[in-house]
């Protein structure tokens, strides 16, 4: 069973989950994603999940307005392609035990009711959804170091991520990224 987020008391399955699990059922098949159309910040999306000769399996389709909810004002091409996706995904039946709609989808609507404000639970949903993304770029970040850098960020950040809230989290990108550079330019210097 995927993992689930309860909005309004029932169960939805995010993107993100359901791709892992297309992934590993259907390791040869492939997602492809398409602009239909994008004009004044209209975008309509479709999404089409192929097997491994090419025949059209499943298909979802996604349409998002630019200023119809504070994140599609910055990102409404990629969360169309998102809910494309999951639909798509929803068609094929993977996450579908209680709705097609992703739990990305339903947080949209719901903001889009609330006339762009994002819900409690798109707040909610977002924040775990950057917080998420924002810790697996750390660690792939502090995977760069060498070993003096991570133990001098140890020392630094003994609890890591634990604790750090949104401005710790970006201070601590900041400082990877500044560490990675430096220990790129000593290793030019010494070459």
């Amino acid at each position: 069973m995927l993992k689930t987020i309860m909005i309004d008391g029932k169960g939805y399955v995010e993107v993100a989950e359901r791709i892992k699990a297309f992934r590993q059922l259907h390791p040869q098949w492939s997602i492809e994603t398409a602009i239909l159309s994008n004009a004044d910040g209209v975008v309509l999306m479709q999404a089409v999940v192929k097997d491994e000769s090419g025949r059209v399996i499943a298909t979802g389709h996604a349409f998002e307005k630019q200023d119809s909810n504070y994140v599609n004002r910055t990102s409404y091409i990629e969360n169309c392609e998102t809910s494309a996706v999951g639909r798509a995904l929803g068609m094929l039946g993977i996450g579908v035990d209680t709705a097609i709609a992703s739990a990305e989808e339903v947080v949209n609507a719901q903001a889009q009711q609330s006339n762009g404000e994002p819900s409690q639970a798109g707040v909610q949903l977002e924040t775990v959804l950057d917080r998420k993304d924002k810790i697996k770029l750390l660690s792939e970040l502090a995977g760069q170091l060498s070993a003096e850098q991570k133990a001098v960020f140890k020392e630094r950040y003994p609890n890591g991520t634990k604790g750090l809230r949104d401005t710790g989290l970006t201070k601590l990108e900041k400082e990877l990224r500044e560490a990675i550079a430096q220990g790129q330019q000593q290793s030019e210097k010494a070459a």
